[in-house]
């Protein structure tokens, strides 16, 4: 996959989410994260639950709750700052030219208004396309994202789809426009594996055939592998690793980067062998502040862990913030 250009469409810089609530505590779930994402460049948010990937994709679409909740940094589309921009330029942008496939299809689309209706409504908004064209263009949408007699199923209700369905439905919405930036949180978690082959395919067809950038979030590292240029590995609200695609899975540096290769099954490991899942849960964490957050998981950790925030340092291409990174043998065994 060849990137079309070397000025980023997408330029996140330093962004952080805080939420607060009276008299309950402050949550960091965003913390100084920075990335770019140029025209024709797919790059990929991987991490487990928690890890503040959704969270991330919703403060750059501007989806966040005002009340109680704090966003900081830059978030440059085409050099304009989306954070600062009026509602009602953020709403002609968002949706032509920046689109989202969110992950639950059932809370996303309204159940008592026709699918044909929520997929012709983006139409008429950004396209101005009105009557028989609107519906016609829909059906074709519908059909491009592998669903079956488009016209029978403009007329249905979300309830009356398969959750699968509504998720391709989802996905029609958001390529209406054929946006420069399509932001794709977890787009075939509910979809059987032939139908996820065919939206991945798609989502490469859009990439290329329209030179459109792409941030695919996920935990599935499948996807990562036969989609993704750039990896982003984040935990508890930081990025921990970046690097190139093949870079990250031939040689995983970050302790957590490796956990999260090792837990996953392969297909050249001997007959019977014991996968190795990351000990404790995403909730055993320490403060940012006082340390690395993965420090309490992690089988590599020193006495400097603790000592305070480990930085984020660049060198060779790739992205570390990690004091006692993987060594060969413990890449090899992950």
């Amino acid at each position: 996959m060849s990137v079309t250009s070397s000025e980023p469409l997408l330029d996140v810089r330093d962004l952080s989410v805080t939420f607060t609530r009276k008299g309950g505590p402050t949550v960091r779930a965003v913390d100084g994260v920075s990335f770019t994402v140029r025209p024709g460049e797919t790059v990929s948010l991987v991490g487990e639950s928690g890890s503040g990937k959704s969270v991330t994709s919703l403060a750059v679409m501007g989806l966040l709750p005002r009340r109680g909740v704090r966003v900081g940094g830059q978030v440059l589309f085409d050099g304009d700052d989306l954070l600062t921009l009026p509602r009602d330029r953020m709403r002609d942008i968002r949706g032509r030219d920046v689109a989202m496939v969110f992950q639950d299809p059932m809370s996303s689309l309204n159940p008592v208004v026709p699918i044909g209706v929520q997929v012709t409504e983006v139409l008429e908004r950004h396209q101005d396309l009105r009557g028989e064209k609107a519906r016609a263009a829909a059906a074709d949408l519908l059909a491009r994202v592998g669903i079956p007699d488009p016209d029978r199923r403009l007329k249905e209700y979300p309830h009356q789809l398969s959750g699968g369905m509504r998720q391709r439905a989802l996905i029609a919405m958001a390529l209406a426009c054929q946006p420069r930036l399509l932001i794709a949180d977890e787009p075939t978690t509910a979809l059987d594996v032939t139908i996820q082959a065919q939206i991945i395919e798609l989502l490469k067809e859009l990439v290329q055939d329209t030179g459109a950038a792409l941030v695919m979030i996920t935990h599935d590292l499948g996807i990562v592998a036969g989609l993704c240029d750039t990896v982003h590995v984040m935990y508890s609200g930081r990025v921990v690793e970046s690097a190139g695609r093949r870079e990250l899975f031939a040689r995983p540096r970050h302790p957590y980067t490796g956990g999260l290769l090792g837990s996953v099954p392969r297909l050249d490991a001997p007959r019977g062998s014991p996968l190795h899942p990351i000990p404790g849960s995403p909730t055993d964490v320490l403060r940012w502040d006082r340390g690395c957050a993965f420090a309490p998981r992690c089988q590599n950790r020193v006495d400097a862990c603790t000592d305070g925030p480990p930085p984020l340092e660049a060198y060779a291409g790739r992205s570390l913030r990690c004091l006692n990174p993987l060594t060969e043998s413990e890449e090899v065994s992950a």
